[in-house]
């Protein structure tokens, strides 16, 4: 079975991130914009410091960093599937964890610069965050289980023809559950 909600989320992570990025990157209103399609309404002119490069340029390349970690796991997820169940797991968790301590970065930085509104904002995107994050561990724990059914079977209908190849080998008649030959 594929990860079509892991590819999903993956690939929508990836763009909301590289977007944010792409908006920030705008000199004289970067991180306004940036927020502005997050949900808080900032104006450039009452917070000066918010277009200074020293503040524009490490969150731009750190929300790029994120973009970039969803979609190495979306990449990872769609490549490697086939070969491994668990593929991309570890790439899934740290671009979610990279994710998750941005938003708290962005959250503490938005409060030392005095930004209303931002908590409620950020509190948005860490509950769509960890249900994104819950919703590709329910996959892939459904997938595991649909996995190891699979095998549970294999492993029956080896042992039974195993059985059977055993009695025809030694001719002795089988012997059917209940006693009967």
């Amino acid at each position: 079975m594929r990860h079509v909600l892991t590819s999903f989320l993956a690939l929508h992570w990836a763009v909301v991130f590289a977007l944010l990025a792409y908006i920030c990157m705008d000199g004289d209103r970067g991180i306004a914009s940036a927020l502005g399609v997050l949900g808080v309404s900032v104006q450039s002119s009452r917070f000066p410091g918010l277009d200074q490069a020293l503040v524009v340029a490490p969150l731009s390349v750190a929300l790029l960093i994120v973009a970039l970690l969803f979609c190495w796991a979306f990449v990872e997820t769609l490549l490697n599937i086939a070969t491994r169940p668990d593929a991309g797991d570890a790439v899934v968790r740290i671009a979610f964890i990279f994710a998750s301590f941005l938003l708290s970065i962005i959250l503490v930085g938005g409060a030392a610069r005095g930004i209303n509104g931002l908590f409620m904002v950020v509190a948005v995107q860490m509950t769509a965050l960890l249900a994104s994050y819950v919703a590709v561990l329910a996959e892939r724990r459904s997938v595991m289980q649909e996995n190891e059914a699979r095998l549970a079977a294999h492993r029956i209908a080896t042992g039974a023809a195993h059985s059977s190849l055993l009695s025809r080998i030694s001719s002795h008649p089988e012997t059917r559950p209940g006693g009967r030959r």
